[in-house]
């Protein structure tokens, strides 16, 4: 599997990078966008890698609801969305009250795209599975919340998901953001699939300090004998230094070509 990294928060030699996640997988003859960051620069990115994305990419999927992540659909035409039924609606940050939902609604955005919504498992090809809804089963994740609905009630953002590949007998989890636990995700993924092993994953793991979250997640990584991990996104600085430490990790920036 080929993965092209469109947009992370991180600049690098063959990118312009905002805050935000996208994307780009090669999967044996498949193809499929994961996010679309926070405007249209992922297709400028990948222009600049040699990409058509609208020729190349008939599959997208949305991790979850937030700006930063499907900022830039509304720049896309003819696709199939994959995305979970709560990922339209509006929400904002507790602090400011900033609005960081989408900032298009599902009117606007599926008269240009074909909007699939779904909470269950759903399998894109028999080896790649848009994960939906991920069970919150852990004691130590998604315990908190910083984010509201229109309506002031605690938004715990349970459209997050993410992508499990099967490769080789082996699991390859991709995450936008993580909201629902990134170990949650991992459990939730081996259990779909019936598989144990991991041997990659990458994206979004929202981790902010050295705390009991974040040891506990390392400690549950570590059990699962993982054999790459490449937090980025909304991970941050503290969190990727331990993971660095933990698991001499690489630090992903716009425009980086990884082979898993």
């Amino acid at each position: 599997m080929k993965l092209t990294v469109l947009i992370e928060d991180i600049a690098g030699r063959f990118g312009y990078t905002e805050h935000g996640l996208s994307y780009f997988l090669e999967i044996n003859n498949h193809t499929v966008l994961f996010d679309t960051g926070a405007s249209s620069l992922f297709i400028k990115n990948a222009e600049r890698l040699g990409i058509d994305i609208h020729k190349r990419v008939n599959t997208v999927v949305l991790s979850h609801g937030h700006y930063d992540h499907g900022g830039g659909l509304y720049f896309l035409e003819g696709k199939d969305l994959i995305l979970h039924p709560n990922a339209f609606i509006k929400r904002y940050h507790k602090k400011n009250n900033i609005q960081i939902g989408l900032s298009k609604s599902k009117f606007e955005i599926q008269k240009k795209i074909n909007i699939i919504e779904t909470k269950v498992p759903y399998f894109i090809t028999d080896y790649i599975i848009f994960l939906g809804e991920i069970p919150r089963e852990n004691k130590f994740e998604s315990k908190n919340t910083d984010f509201v609905d229109e309506y002031g009630v605690d938004d715990y953002v349970i459209d997050d998901s993410a992508l499990a590949i099967i490769q080789n007998n082996e699991l390859i989890i991709i995450s936008g953001c993580a909201h629902s636990g990134i170990c949650n995700i991992v459990q939730y993924a081996q259990k779909v699939t019936g598989i144990n092993n991991i041997k990659t994953v990458i994206g979004g793991f929202h981790l902010k300090n050295r705390d009991e979250q974040t040891l506990k997640t390392i400690s549950f990584l570590r059990k699962n004998k993982i054999k790459e991990i490449f937090p980025s996104h909304c991970t941050e600085l503290p969190v990727l230094s331990l993971f660095y430490d933990e698991f001499n990790i690489k630090q992903i920036k716009t425009g980086d070509i990884i082979n898993i």
